[in-house]
């Protein structure tokens, strides 16, 4: 019997553990965390590939310093050669000494020889290097704003998934509520016809609207089971893992903002904009390097080594000195690399001008999104109240006799209709409010 009663306990705990094993997929999820998961190194693929792109851009600067420094080589080589002098042109005449003659080989070899060496450079002075070398810093510094930008980037992104997620959750709860009014105006109209006082199509009626709302239910839940799957797409996590929004659609008021301080805000704190003004420097300076490439350049070059027929009989040997570059002429290369240059630097100066006019239009058209949402709400929330007192009414005459079931379903109608508009009046409000915070640059600050 005792171990009998040790093998169900043991089962029990198995089936317990089985039971749970579906949890482990299981994540709630706020929508703070939910954009700390989506910007993390290893979250959306926006992000990595940002990353990605400034270390790209540290390489490019790191070559870029490269010809500022000593570039030091070494060599070991180890020959065995023959050599033909007068391929060189050395000839040796010898005069015929007392009837005897002497011929100089023209041939001379084969011999060995080996060179053991080490040779360096640096340069002095060269402005054109030197001011590639700040472009490419500048280079960095956009790339690194990229990052930032792509970041504030998704944060909007999630965000407009987690507000699409808890307003399809809104949109669940709402069809259930109406599934709940539905029962009860057929529950009340049943009691009616028993109490001799309805009739049966009345019923009918009520199990139409009965139907009709739990048709919506399903259609409801899709849609947030989709919302799920796209948020946490924009999350870059595994389909398979089942969240549970732990914000729910509500109404926060905002603080007032004018025009001038948005776009205030907005031309300091947004990312892309610096990144973009980044890239307009990098641009000028590199347009100024291409028009050193006319200055004189200066640099210091030396080697030291032994050479011999081997290590026993090798002998030391050096050469150093500098060389004094004076650039004459090139084929038209050089202008042609500054009229390029030129070129790009004004691209990018449209490019920031262009930016700049978008970041304001889309301040002012978030700015009215904004203070039209905020009336929806308002108007969303009277006519709630109104509808419900509407039903209320509805049912109380219906119940009297004095009205029949159809003021009640319309009643009923109207009500649902409410519903659906405040939960998209919130929703736009929400949605309003990101826009704004993404035009200001501050999605990550707020969901803080």
């Amino acid at each position: 019997m005792r171990y009998f009663c040790c093998l169900l306990l043991l089962l029990s705990s198995f089936k317990t553990a089985s039971a749970e094993e579906p949890g482990k997929n299981h994540l709630a999820l706020s929508l703070k965390r939910a954009v700390e998961l989506a910007i993390s190194p290893k979250g959306n693929a926006q992000i990595q590939l940002a990353g990605e792109a400034l270390k790209q851009a540290s390489s490019r600067s790191a070559q870029a310093r490269a010809a500022l420094l000593p570039n030091v080589d070494s060599s070991l080589s180890y020959r065995n050669q023959t050599l033909n002098l007068r391929a060189n042109g050395l000839r040796f005449d010898i005069p015929t000494i007392q009837g005897f003659s002497f011929a100089f080989p023209a041939l001379v070899g084969p011999f060995n020889v080996m060179d053991a060496r080490i040779s360096g450079s640096q340069s002095i002075f060269d402005f054109s290097s030197i001011r590639r070398f700040q472009s490419s810093r500048e280079g960095v510094s956009a790339a690194k704003s990229d990052l930032s930008a792509s970041e504030e980037q998704v944060a909007a992104q999630v965000a407009r998934a987690y507000l699409s997620a808890i307003r399809a959750e809104a949109d669940v709860e709402t069809a259930q509520a109406n599934i709940r009014l539905s029962q009860a105006v057929l529950t009340q109209a049943e009691n009616q016809k028993k109490a001799g006082a309805g009739t049966g199509i009345e019923i009918t009626r009520a199990r139409v609207q009965l139907a009709n709302d739990r048709q919506r239910l399903l259609v409801a839940e899709n849609a947030r089971h989709s919302a799920h799957l796209r948020l946490l797409r924009v999350m870059d996590m595994g389909l398979d893992v089942e969240i549970e929004l732990t914000d729910k659609l509500g109404y926060v008021p905002t603080d007032a903002v004018t025009l001038e301080k948005a776009r205030e805000q907005a031309m300091a704190s947004r990312q892309d904009l610096k990144a973009q003004q980044e890239r307009e420097n990098s641009a000028r300076i590199s347009s100024s390097a291409t028009k050193m490439e006319r200055l004189p350049s200066l640099a210091a070059f030396g080697d030291y080594g032994d050479v011999g027929a081997g290590l026993s009989n090798a002998l030391p040997t050096r050469t150093y000195g500098i060389t004094l570059r004076i650039p004459i002429y090139d084929g038209g290369r050089r202008d042609a690399r500054r009229a390029e240059a030129g070129s790009q630097y004004r691209s990018e100066k449209v490019r920031t001008g262009d930016l700049k006019e978008q970041i304001e239009l889309e301040v002012r058209i978030a700015l009215d999104s904004l203070r039209s949402a905020e009336e929806q709400v308002k108007v969303a929330r009277d006519g709630l109240e109104l509808s419900e007192n509407e039903l209320t009414q509805a049912q109380r005459r219906y119940e009297a006799g004095v009205a029949n079931s159809l003021e009640v379903t319309d009643a009923q109608a109207r009500l649902e209709r409410a519903r659906d508009n405040q939960t998209e009046a919130l929703y736009n409000y929400n949605l309003a409010r990101i826009d704004l915070e993404q035009a200001m640059g501050k999605v990550r600050i707020s969901v803080q």
